[in-house]
């Protein structure tokens, strides 16, 4: 009879083990999707971002450069139209950076530098791990409760 009955628990046991398996897996991809739509909405901003400060760079560059070569040309000082080769490299980055191909570059230079770079890539003191965190909201907390007495 303990013998059916040690069966039928470990049956159980294992089923729920691969129930709590397959939970696992669903919330780890639900996490990833998650992390992945939230990337992909900062980088949607960030580039719309560029796109508004290229209106307002644009805008800037043409009165600029049209004021200093109206003044280049009536004080016939050529010197006055040094100020637009500087700009016009900033305003060219900044178009590339929201209307061009700079962020297929920049993500070809990370991906080079992780396969071939990786020892570059570790942070301060290691990955942060959950003792390490620990020990920190401890301190936390010490410091808060000292200065709440």
């Amino acid at each position: 009879m303990g013998f059916l009955m040690s069966k039928s628990m470990d049956a159980n046991f294992k089923k729920q083990q691969e129930f709590m398996l397959h939970n696992a897996r669903l919330q780890m991809e639900r996490q990833m999707l998650m992390q992945n739509q939230m990337r992909e909405r900062q980088m949607a901003m960030q580039l719309a971002w560029s796109r508004e400060l290229v209106k307002y760079f644009g805008t800037f560059y043409t009165v600029t450069t049209v004021g200093l070569t109206l003044g280049a040309l009536k004080r016939k000082k050529p010197f006055l139209l040094a100020p637009i080769i500087p700009l016009s490299f900033i305003l060219a980055y900044q178009m590339d950076s929201a209307y061009g191909t700079l962020i297929y570059r920049v993500r070809g230079e990370a991906e080079c530098i992780m396969t071939s770079e990786c020892d570059r890539l570790g942070l301060p003191h290691g990955t942060p791990n959950f003792e390490s965190i620990e020990k920190a909201r401890r301190a936390r907390s010490n410091i808060i409760s000292f200065l709440e007495k």
